[in-house]
């Protein structure tokens, strides 16, 4: 039995040391992909802002398509969760919403670069066919996402939602855009308004019948 243990080790462990080092090269790439963009990125560029070489880069990842769908793909599975300790530990309504907000910013402060390269990769997949499928996924995750803090909010509050899933995070996901624009761009007040936005348009999902 120890033998056979032994023998699966040996056989998965390159799997496993090929996906880390797929890993360490997304977490690198995305620094780069974060500064220069989409358009603006090519696996020499990415490869000279890391610490690997460009072959090395090649060798994991066939071209920059595949690359940039890997790293989206690894930093969106990071981030999907981000506010399951908000809907956790708010037990009223005005406290879920104050919470949800300040992760807003926070997110926006911490990450700007990794936000902006989303959308980036949104719109270039309206022309890039092959990077449709990823971001239509991870589009959803994030819808998803919004609508675990809608529900909860209508659940503290006693009341009900009056919109949809999709609706409810075009809103949400347009009114940070907003804001990530505004902060990237220097306006000063681009943070405050998106903490007022929030707790103006969260009240307005739901019904008080």
């Amino acid at each position: 039995m120890a033998a056979m243990r032994t023998a699966r080790t040996a056989r998965t462990a390159p799997a496993d040391k090929y996906e880390e080092r797929r890993k360490q090269l997304a977490e690198s790439a995305l620094r780069t992909l974060g500064e220069l963009g989409y358009a603006r990125s090519s696996l020499r560029e990415i490869a000279t802002n890391s610490e690997f070489s460009h072959g090395v880069v090649h060798y994991y990842f066939a071209d920059k398509l595949e690359l940039i769908i890997y790293c989206v793909r690894y930093y969106k599975a990071q981030c999907v969760t981000r506010y399951d300790e908000v809907i956790a530990s708010s037990e009223t309504p005005d406290a879920l919403v104050e919470a949800f907000a300040a992760k807003l910013v926070e997110t926006i402060v911490d990450e700007a670069p990794m936000h902006r390269l989303w959308y980036d990769l949104r719109t270039q997949s309206m022309f890039e066919e092959g990077l449709r499928e990823a971001v239509l996924m991870i589009d959803q995750t994030l819808e998803d996402m919004i609508w675990r803090v809608v529900e909860r909010y209508a659940t503290l509050s006693g009341c009900s939602p009056t919109t949809t899933p999709p609706a409810a995070y075009g809103l949400l996901d347009g009114v940070f855009q907003q804001a990530l624009l505004g902060y990237l761009t220097g306006r000063a007040s681009a943070l405050e308004n998106l903490v007022a936005q929030v707790r103006a348009f969260l009240p307005f999902l739901l019904s008080r019948a």
